[in-house]
């Protein structure tokens, strides 16, 4: 038997040897410890809701953590309770303390079951905690031959949040957490291949960087040298219509130069007609993606 193990037999056996409180008794003892911190009616306050704090713990079990933690962080929960509690509104501590006590657990495997941190908002946690019931649910009621976005569906309905929520929190509880870091497959010579060296990388291949450098340098040298053959004042409208950031518009450029926006347009469109022809003579047959 492990340690573990065997700890935890010894706090149930513990619990369930607890006797059981009176309406009268918990009230003094809540009392005792409210009004005065007395540290020895809190013990016998919380030692005798134990067996509450491992009823609930158990009903969290399927989730893979450690029954113990589930069970300590439930008695942390307990505690959050009978410091909260207000004996002067003549609820039974348990009822009270049942809300702490879930709450806790509850958070507890939120931050734990999986390193990507989720259920953030009320109505994810719910989904989070009822989806396996709901869909096991839905699955008897439905029939078997019901597609998984008909089920999805009617989560999202009975949950009040949207489909694909359902369907992402379906695939992470479906599946556990893997680290990019363990083996994938052994390799021929023995040694075990990670997961990250079968990422694919989405930049491109060095012989690709390079070819486009090469390529761009090109076609930057074919336009200047064409560019030769405008005018000043071709130049500079084509520069700053198509070769800026920010194209200038006609209206200003013509205020600059002291024309009409429609001659601008006319040199703009004669400059590129003697931009184009000048390219073809060079041989440069991408003229579409030069200008």
């Amino acid at each position: 038997m492990s340690e573990d193990s065997g700890s935890r037999r010894g706090l149930m056996k513990a619990a369930m040897n607890a006797p059981f409180l009176g309406r009268e008794e918990e009230m003094e003892l809540a009392v005792r410890w409210k009004s005065r911190d007395d540290e020895v009616a809190l013990h016998r306050l919380a030692q005798a809701h134990m067996r509450l704090v491992i009823a609930i713990a158990a009903r969290f079990r399927h989730y893979g953590l450690p029954m113990s933690d589930l069970i300590q962080e439930g008695h942390v929960g307990l505690l959050e309770a009978a410091s909260r509690f207000e004996p002067e509104r003549e609820v039974r501590f348990s009822t009270y303390a049942t809300w702490w006590i879930r709450a806790s657990i509850q958070d507890y495997i939120l931050r734990n079951w999986s390193i990507v941190r989720g259920g953030t908002s009320s109505a994810q946690k719910a989904l989070f905690f009822n989806l396996r019931r709901l869909r096991a649910q839905l699955s008897q009621t439905l029939g078997s031959g019901v597609g998984a976005a008909a089920i999805h569906q009617h989560i999202a309905q009975t949950v009040g949040v949207a489909v694909a929520d359902v369907a992402v929190m379906d695939a992470r509880i479906s599946g556990a957490d893997v680290s990019l870091n363990a083996p994938a497959f052994e390799s021929e010579d023995g040694g075990a291949a990670e997961r990250m060296s079968q990422l694919v990388d989405a930049a491109p291949r060095p012989d690709d960087v390079v070819q486009d450098a090469i390529d761009s340098d090109r076609r930057a040298r074919w336009l200047n040298e064409a560019m030769q053959v405008l005018s000043p004042r071709e130049r500079s409208i084509l520069a700053a219509r198509r070769m800026s950031d920010e194209a200038a518009t006609l209206e200003c450029l013509g205020a600059e130069l002291g024309i009409s926006k429609e001659r601008v347009r006319q040199i703009e469109s004669r400059a590129l007609e003697k931009l184009r022809k000048e390219l073809v003579e060079r041989q440069a047959i991408d003229v579409a993606a030069l200008i």
